[in-house]
């Protein structure tokens, strides 16, 4: 009779013994690759003497959930039959070992041997070296490198060995511990220690900074949710950057919405920046859309924002004391599919830009409206301004933080410039290569948010059905 063996991927087990059920649970029940309840299914049936039929195999089917291995006297024992010194206790394929929950090997814990490599090496040679020569000094890179490869326990674990190293060189050479040792060993562990906190502190801020990742990108999904490829008739595209890296999300907005055979777009810059402009743009957001699918005509959603935003900013601004006027410039436009022309109200904000055939042309409004949250300052009317967007034309709603990113030099990006040389492409294609030529331009980081979208008509108003 062979050799009972188990399959686990690539990996191959053989059993070799069993151990009484109440030992496994202490020495490790469950062996990598194998069914959990395995090892405690064999452990329970032996406690209340109903032992199942052994399924003898020399290697089992693909349908067995394990191989069978003797268990009369408990639950059986797994060893690797690559002939690696590694037992398990239960099926082949669970998650722990004998000496716990085992962890994926990482490249980096190779490098481990570098700071042991030199505390040994240093230790030899200074316990070989001449009497007027002294590397005990040298130990001190050790925890320092360590820094670079682990946590504060394992600097202090490395800090140890090396003061240990330090402690050996002085009784090897001398047979005591001269006060030039003494004071080796105490500056070593001092160091140690002074790395450990560092390192721990540096732990606490990733740990931060990824708390605030997480959260930022969170508020991104729920505010500024990702556009369609298609509107209706329309391509869509856009891009979003944040002046402040690890917020992902900041004072600017755009937001799209398709009612009744037209789609309506905002485009919006909150004054400020950052984190702390989020609020403001979530009222715009929120307000925008809710109403975009109530008014019937551009006008009236523009007068509806505005009474709503003033609203809610004055509020924010009584409720935290602010002395300063907050306000968000805008751009809404209305692309009807059955017809070739776009609806612009401008609230302070730069102009849209329209692409067509290889000309660049600014959408400049006859009246420019003010910025949303001035309410004192507004007329009850807005009014919608109206340009032809053709079959294939392109218009693209941006921020002035696209348009104000310096160089090293200081000079501002030059929009318009930059997208004669993309005229003809795709929504997807000229934000991206738009996206890449900016950060280049500023040197990979913004002064300002920045957002673009863009909108491409891809029929005529007789090819919508």
């Amino acid at each position: 009779m062979g050799e009972d063996v188990a399959h686990h991927g690539a990996a191959t087990y053989r059993c070799v013994g069993t151990v009484s059920p109440r030992a496994a649970p202490r020495i490790g029940t469950e062996v990598q690759g194998a069914p959990r309840h395995a090892a405690r299914t064999r452990a329970a049936d032996h406690e209340r003497g109903r032992r199942g039929p052994a399924i003898r195999s020399r290697v089992p089917t693909a349908s067995s959930e394990h191989a069978a291995c003797p268990s009369r006297n408990g639950a059986p024992v797994w060893e690797r039959a690559s002939g690696v010194d590694a037992r398990y206790t239960g099926a082949v394929g669970s998650e722990q070992s004998l000496w716990g929950t085992a962890r994926p090997w990482q490249p980096r814990h190779a490098l481990l041997a570098l700071p042991l490599g030199l505390i040994v090496a240093v230790m030899v040679v200074d316990i070989l070296a001449p009497p007027d020569v002294h590397l005990g000094p040298v130990l001190v890179a050790a925890p320092a490198v360590t820094a670079a490869l682990g946590g504060p326990r394992l600097v202090v674990a490395v800090g140890v060995v090396a003061t240990a190293a330090q402690l050996a060189i002085g009784v090897t050479r001398r047979g005591w511990l001269t006060l030039n040792h003494e004071m080796q060993i105490l500056a070593l562990a001092l160091v140690t220690v002074v790395i450990a906190v560092f390192v721990s502190s540096r732990e606490r801020q990733q740990r931060e900074m990824t708390q605030i990742r997480t959260v930022s990108e969170a508020v991104q999904r729920v505010l500024l949710r990702p556009l369609p490829a298609r509107l209706g008739p329309l391509r869509v595209a856009s891009v979003y950057l944040a002046a402040e890296e690890e917020a992902q999300v900041g004072g600017d907005l755009f937001a799209a919405a398709r009612t009744s055979g037209r789609t309506r777009a905002i485009i919006g810059d909150v004054r400020g920046k950052g984190l702390s402009s989020v609020s403001d743009a979530a009222l715009l957001l929120g307000a925008f859309r809710e109403a975009a699918y109530q008014h019937e005509d551009l006008s009236s959603l523009v007068r509806y924002l505005e009474h709503s935003v003033s609203r809610d900013l004055h509020e924010l601004t009584d409720t935290d004391g602010g002395g300063e006027e907050d306000f968000i410039t805008a751009a809404l436009v209305e692309l009807p599919d059955d017809e070739a022309l776009i609806r612009l109200v401008n609230c302070g904000h730069p102009p849209p830009l329209l692409l067509r055939g290889r000309s660049v042309t600014p959408l400049l409004p006859h009246v420019q409206e003010a910025p949303l949250g001035l309410g004192e300052f507004v007329s009850s009317a807005y009014h919608a301004d109206t340009f032809l967007l053709e079959e294939d034309d392109l218009l693209l709603l941006y921020t002035d933080g696209v348009i104000e990113a310096r160089d090293e030099a200081g000079a501002f990006y030059p929009l318009a410039e930059r997208l004669t040389r993309w005229v003809g492409q795709d929504p997807d294609t000229l934000v991206r290569r738009l996206k890449g030529d900016l950060l280049a331009h500023s040197g990979g980081s913004l002064g300002d948010d920045a957002a673009v979208v863009a909108l491409q008509r891809t029929a005529g108003p007789a090819d919508i059905p």
